[in-house]
């Protein structure tokens, strides 16, 4: 619970009395204190709230703009963010837009709606391109630390991999709310460090901290794990996907998502499916062989399922992708593809883990020995062409293949929620845009003002 955020919504129309009260009884749901001692916990959250408040009537308006935020008046969850839909795609191409806006260089930055960023640099006269890349844990993991740090070390990996680059380094950053058991931190570390034992990839640096400080009650787990990556070559982003080429896919079991559907529906039997590094074995395998710089495009099925991850292809190409149904079912685990059908979820809409790569069709032919060779399966599931629509022939027809608002819901409580576009969707995208706009403005500012002092 954050008990500053309740703080400041309960002084507003209240007295402090009475938001001291209300605090105090909050406080003792969590700690096994003492009524006085909680009290005193309570006014003190309120005077440093007060004291925050003050900024209101400071004389500084360049000050009252730096510690205060452009407000959007949208909520993440009313905006869909992180729900790998419509609304997050938005979202993220607005936070793009900041990044873009410093005029930094990067050979890939975030603009292009990659897995991972890279830049170029020189090393003893030869070129090089360095790929970062950055996976939070899966928020409904919190309670089964390994598993979070497994699946977030893997997708991590996966995004430096299908940048073509060779992952070389792992850094945690570990969040852990006040209450939590400091035997989350091991369990945690030990799931991230078994994927880098898997791997060969050292987990090198990393920062652990508490959620919030002291403002945050409970045992909530909040991490991401980062991945760095080299190559000789160009990576292979998204915008090279040429007219002609084939898509191929491989088999995939699911990482944080797939882990997820399966603990909160009790169908654990389905998480040892998930714990695979079959993803990185294929990227590794196509690296050794030496066909990268021949591969036009690689990307992995996460983010909002092949659904997301075809739009985005489509958004920043302009080309059109045909997809086949059929092949796609049939390169989905057969027990988590038996799970999605049983729950309603469209496995074309959750992550699945997949490795997709975009090639001519003799590059294809070479990808696909070597990964067989590798021992994980692979096939053709469609093409790219001129059309700039994404679509999936089915057995009843062809439908062109649109992001939801949200992903698949795979949680009861997701379904709840629903993944229809709110009916004043276009007003908020309106004023999430102002707010990135005045963010890009007040960097400006102040990065002025700082050049000038």
């Amino acid at each position: 619970m954050d008990i500053e955020g309740f703080t400041r919504q309960a002084l507003e129309g209240n007295e402090e009395k009475i938001t001291q009260k209300r605090l105090l009884d909050k406080i003792l749901e969590y700690k096994n204190i003492s009524p006085e001692l909680a009290g005193e916990m309570a006014w003190a959250v309120i005077d440093e709230v007060k004291s925050t408040l003050k900024i209101k009537d400071h004389p500084d308006k360049d000050l009252q703009e730096l510690i205060g935020y452009p407000s959007a008046g949208v909520a993440m969850g009313e905006m869909g963010v992180g729900s790998r839909g419509e609304g997050d795609f938005f979202v993220h191409r607005r936070i793009a837009d900041i990044v873009k806006s410093t005029h930094t260089n990067a050979f890939i930055n975030p603009t292009a709606q990659d897995d991972g960023g890279v830049v170029r640099s020189t090393l003893d006269g030869e070129e090089i391109y360095i790929t970062t890349a950055v996976d939070g844990i899966h928020s409904r993991l919190s309670e089964y630390p390994f598993l979070g740090g497994f699946h977030v070390a893997r997708a991590a990996m996966r995004d430096v991999c299908v940048m073509g680059a060779d992952p070389v380094a792992l850094l945690s950053d570990l969040h852990l709310a006040d209450d939590g058991d400091v035997g989350k931190l091991f369990d945690y570390t030990a799931g991230v460090c078994a994927v880098s034992e898997l791997t060969g990839v050292p987990l090198v640096a990393g920062s652990t901290l508490r959620v919030g400080g002291d403002m945050v009650l409970g045992d909530r787990l909040v991490s991401a794990v980062g991945a760095v990556g080299i190559s000789a070559h160009p990576p292979t982003a998204r915008k090279e996907a040429q007219v002609g080429d084939v898509i191929l896919l491989t088999e995939g079991s699911g990482g944080g998502t797939i882990t997820t559907t399966a603990i909160y529906h009790g169908l654990f039997d389905v998480v040892w499916e998930t714990m695979d590094i079959s993803f990185i074995k294929a990227s590794e395998a196509i690296l050794k062989a030496g066909l990268l710089p021949q591969v036009h495009a690689m990307t992995d099925i996460t983010n909002g399922g092949l659904r997301g991850d075809a739009h985005e292809i489509s958004q920043t190409t302009g080309l059109g992708l045909e997809f086949h149904e059929d092949n796609i079912r049939d390169l989905v685990n057969p027990k988590v593809l038996e799970m999605l059908e049983m729950l309603d979820i469209d496995p074309l809409g959750v992550s699945v883990d997949s490795l997709m790569i975009i090639a001519t069709k003799d590059v294809a032919q070479e990808v696909e020995k070597v990964v067989r060779r590798a021992g994980v399966e692979i096939d053709r599931i469609g093409r790219v062409d001129e059309t700039g629509v994404p679509r999936l022939l089915t057995p009843t027809g062809e439908v062109e293949l649109r992001p939801l608002f949200r992903e698949a819901a795979y949680t009861k409580i997701k379904k709840i929620v629903g993944d229809l576009q709110p009916e004043d969707f276009q007003e908020m995208k309106k004023n999430v845009e102002k707010a990135a706009l005045e963010a890009i403005a007040k960097k400006d500012k102040v990065v002025d003002l700082i050049r000038k002092k």
